[in-house]
């Protein structure tokens, strides 16, 4: 069966890494890797880390991007790709522009589209945007829907997909981790391997979304210097987005703080291994939501709704908003109170168990 595998981000390469390692390992897939290239250092870092090398990259990125212009520049580009290949299925990941373009380039092509990470929906057009326009768009053309959760199974048969094109997978992220968190990890920023991670309570921070940037990031960036200023034992890593507006934001309450670290963004498999040793996490990223629970770290999200309530209701993850006060509050409870934080931390991981990749190779091949 030959494959195209498109993808153009880091998350979408992290997810799509082991699908892409099972195929080459076993003889009745014949995968062909394309990259648009939506984002490019980033991107380039995780194919090195999984050692895979694409057959083609479009190489679209360039700064100031928009929307129209990603959208375009992976259309036309993929539709070459489709056109000279002929593939017998296009595998997609998730919810980017990147995403959206590849399920309409093989839908004009009369080629099926398997989604990966089928079925999420934070039922608000505009958040996350353009995510939750893409995965609902990328619904209605693709013929296998591989949902991580019963929950994302239940949404697509709201909308009237066919119960025979969806398969409940776990997700691939999960898979993902296998190959890369090492418990003798050396990061390469000294920084980091100081850091006592036994004795202080390091909290990990991320944030970059679109909706958050203004007084929403503002409220996080106070609550998090109000906990690390009243709490002497805990320290903060923040990877910055190369976002200026997030750096901007962030200025005012984290320059020369002796215990927030503020770092460049990390490679995924510093990213992880740093995952793996913190104490709990702040994010209002989606892919953290899956790979923090499977490390047993607990998850505050700092947005207003998630497409991923499996964690919210599992227990590993925490929906708190983005005022001040209510993120202050719920970082003190993981600090001064240890069965809330053993609650979260022990709760089991809705995500799955580490085989989504072998179970996708397998339903491709089971239903050509």
């Amino acid at each position: 069966m030959k494959v195209l595998v498109v993808f153009g981000t880091r998350p979408e390469a992290i997810k799509m890494a082991p699908i892409v390692k099972e195929m080459q390992k076993r003889t009745d897939f014949e995968p062909v890797i394309a990259v648009t290239g939506q984002h490019r250092e980033m991107l380039d870092q995780v194919l090195e880390i999984f050692q895979i090398q694409p057959d083609y990259d479009l190489n679209i990125f360039k700064a100031g991007q928009s929307l129209t212009y990603i959208t375009t520049g992976a259309l036309e580009g993929l539709e070459g790709i489709i056109k000279k290949e002929r593939p017998d299925c296009l595998l997609i990941q998730g919810d980017t522009t990147t995403v959206f373009s590849g399920a309409l380039a093989a839908f004009y092509q009369e080629v099926k589209v398997g989604h990966v990470e089928a079925g999420l929906r934070s039922h608000n057009l505009y958040s996350p945007y353009p995510e939750e326009a893409n995965r609902r768009l990328v619904s209605v053309l693709s013929h296998w829907h591989f949902t991580p959760t019963e929950k994302n199974r239940d949404n697509l048969l709201r909308e009237g997909v066919d119960p025979k094109r969806i398969y409940l997978t776990g997700n691939t992220v999960i898979d993902a981790l296998k190959y890369t968190v090492q418990k003798d990890y050396q990061f390469e920023e000294s920084l980091l391997n100081g850091l006592d991670y036994e004795n202080k309570k390091v909290i990990l921070l991320t944030t970059h979304r679109r909706e958050n940037i203004g007084q929403p990031m503002k409220n996080i960036f106070s609550a998090i210097r109000r906990i690390v200023d009243e709490n002497p034992q805990v320290e903060v890593v923040f990877p910055r987005h190369k976002n200026p507006k997030v750096r901007e934001l962030s200025d005012p309450y984290f320059q020369n703080h002796d215990r927030i670290h503020c770092t460049e963004p990390l490679d995924y498999l510093p990213f992880t291994n740093l995952m793996s040793r913190v104490h709990f996490v702040v994010t209002d990223s989606g892919g953290i939501q899956e790979e923090a629970p499977a490390l047993g770290k607990p998850v505050l999200v700092v947005r207003r709704e998630t497409e991923r309530p499996e964690g919210v209701e599992a227990g590993t993850a925490r929906l708190v908003g983005t005022e001040e006060e209510s993120l202050y509050q719920a970082c003190q409870e993981l600090l001064t109170q240890p069965q809330a934080y053993e609650a979260m931390a022990k709760a089991v991981n809705p995500y799955g168990d580490g085989h989504a990749a072998k179970k996708i190779c397998d339903a491709l091949v089971g239903e050509k």
